[in-house]
């Protein structure tokens, strides 16, 4: 059971596919508030340092799969931040699938929001947050959107990113992440569109905020 006396921050999870919005959704909820208000916190960061792996051993990681993430660092570092202490959220770069030996401080925040495919999958670190989301998205447009991002911003070739949508992305989402939906408090259709969604859930974190004090628990 975790110890969260002293617990200074509100921790909010959303999950879902690749591509489904999450961030989007992320970026939606923390704007009503200001960044000194809220961090965002990818749970890409926490991907295994695949450094002793040459390039040929590294491409064929699927990356979709829990063990491609350090969920013990990850939640060290949740427990220490909503507990009010400031961490050091790795940078990873996905050119050489290693992490750059960078990081990013991160000061204790009011709320945190932590976005990631296996966010829920694990219990200890569920039980850390105080809303969970799921956006649920067509399997369409997040095979789109998962090609312009890799294409675009990572660097990769076309063949290579539907190659490991079929071979890795879609069986592990049908295996591990779909089913994780079952753990949230609120499913959310369309993502970040879904104007009705985001409004409530605003409502909800100003209901947890006005009797916040840091320090205290919630």
């Amino acid at each position: 059971m975790n110890d969260l006396t002293g617990k200074t921050s509100i921790l909010i999870g959303i999950a879902g596919g690749t591509g489904s919005g999450k961030t989007t959704v992320a970026k939606a909820l923390s704007s009503e508030f200001g960044g000194s208000e809220v961090a965002l916190i990818e749970q890409d960061s926490y991907y295994r340092d695949l450094a002793h792996l040459n390039m040929i051993e590294r491409g064929n990681v699927n990356f979709d799969h829990p063990d491609a993430f350090d969920f013990d660092m990850l939640k060290s570092q949740m427990k220490s931040l909503i507990c009010g202490s400031a961490i050091d959220v790795p940078v990873y770069d996905y050119s050489t699938h290693t992490r750059s030996g960078e990081f990013r401080h991160i000061e204790p925040h009011h709320i945190v929001i932590l976005d990631g495919i296996l966010i829920l999958l694990d219990p200890e670190l569920r039980s850390l947050m105080d809303i969970k989301l799921y956006v649920e998205t067509g399997d369409d447009i997040r095979i789109i959107r998962r090609i312009t991002r890799d294409v675009k911003k990572r660097g990769r070739s076309l063949e290579s990113v539907i190659e490991q949508y079929y071979k890795t992305v879609r069986p592990s989402h049908q295996q591990f992440v779909e089913p994780t939906k079952a753990y949230a408090d609120i499913i959310i259709p369309e993502g970040g569109k879904n104007k009705v969604a985001i409004d409530v859930i605003r409502t909800k974190i100003m209901s947890l905020l006005l009797g916040y004090k840091i320090g205290d628990k919630p």
